[in-house]
């Protein structure tokens, strides 16, 4: 099974920057294990099973909610038996079709 989850989560009383914040998240997310991919706007994370992707969104709250007082979420999930890799294989269907993209 392949379970695809994008999410955005930062806290919201932290002023205009967060890097600081989300930086935290991002070096959670590469310690666990699972592959990922950083956007501008948010990160994907590919695991075997829905329980394993939302514990990665638990942990990444537990992060930030210890200095902060409200943390913003959002999240998209698409779960597929039979798959895996998709992350990768999902770009290169379209690139098979239409040459390399932005990644």
């Amino acid at each position: 099974m392949s379970v695809l989850l994008e999410f955005a989560i930062f806290p919201t009383d932290k002023g205009d920057s967060v890097s600081k914040q989300v930086s935290k998240v991002i070096d959670l997310i590469r310690e666990s294990g699972v592959n990922y991919q950083l956007t501008a706007m948010g990160t994907l994370i590919e695991t075997d099973t829905l329980p394993e992707a939302l514990a990665i969104v638990n942990r990444s709250y537990d992060v930030l909610a210890e200095d902060s007082e409200r943390v913003y979420t959002t999240m998209n999930i698409d779960i597929q038996k039979g798959k895996n890799n998709r992350l990768k294989t999902k770009v290169e269907a379209i690139e098979n079709k239409i040459g390399q993209v932005n990644k």
